[in-house]
């Protein structure tokens, strides 16, 4: 099966079509079943087409939406194909760790700055920057930017720093120790000898 030539296709194994989708309209769904790559004839994997049958305001048909499935257990068609776009959601979560987050090396099972984010959103006061805009939903984005507010209600573990200023000393009537002496370990360093050699 080449994708882009429609000759070489084969019969599909399930075809659904919804007929009114709240955001794409009517979609057709198909799914081929068990099949490989051609360099990789022991790896399984089911195709699927989906196609918006509505086209696009200049007449223009959309351009259809390969999908891979690989697993042992396969999903519903009515609704794997769906799934798909949560991953726009996910390449913008991965650029905000990144950039925003500084994650260059992620602990991707252990997320615990999101959740943090996440549950600071309605406890944080908006710091909106001179060229910014209020939201009323704030994003993790503008949690991060005013978690400062936040921190200083907090507080820190940490104790008081001591003010700068002149020592106090050695206070009074503290009995005064001398410090042990230990012998000075001396490495020589030994030195190849010369071999003598006649000159003939």
């Amino acid at each position: 099966m080449r994708l882009n030539d429609p000759n070489t296709w084969l019969q599909a194994d399930t075809a659904i079509e919804i007929d009114e989708h709240p955001d794409l309209g009517k979609v057709r769904v198909r799914q081929w079943i068990d099949l490989h790559f051609y360099r990789a004839p022991g790896q399984k994997v089911n195709l699927i087409l989906v196609e918006r049958m509505k086209p696009m305001s200049n007449g223009q048909p959309f351009p259809p939406l390969w999908l891979a499935w690989v697993g042992e257990r396969t999903l519903p068609l009515e609704t794997v194909w769906f799934k798909y776009l949560r991953r726009f959601g996910v390449d913008h979560w991965y650029r905000f760790a990144k950039q925003r987050l500084h994650w260059t090396l992620p602990n991707l099972r252990t997320p615990l700055m999101s959740w943090q984010l996440w549950l600071a959103r309605d406890l944080v006061v908006e710091n909106v920057l001179p060229w910014q805009s209020g939201n009323i939903s704030l994003t993790p984005g503008r949690v991060a930017q005013s978690m400062f507010s936040l921190l200083v209600d907090i507080g820190t573990p940490t104790k008081i720093p001591k003010h700068r200023g002149k020592s106090p000393g050695w206070e009074k009537g503290k009995v005064r120790t001398k410090a042990p002496c230990y012998p000075t370990v001396k490495k020589r360093v030994s030195r190849r000898k010369k071999s003598s050699r006649l000159a003939i």
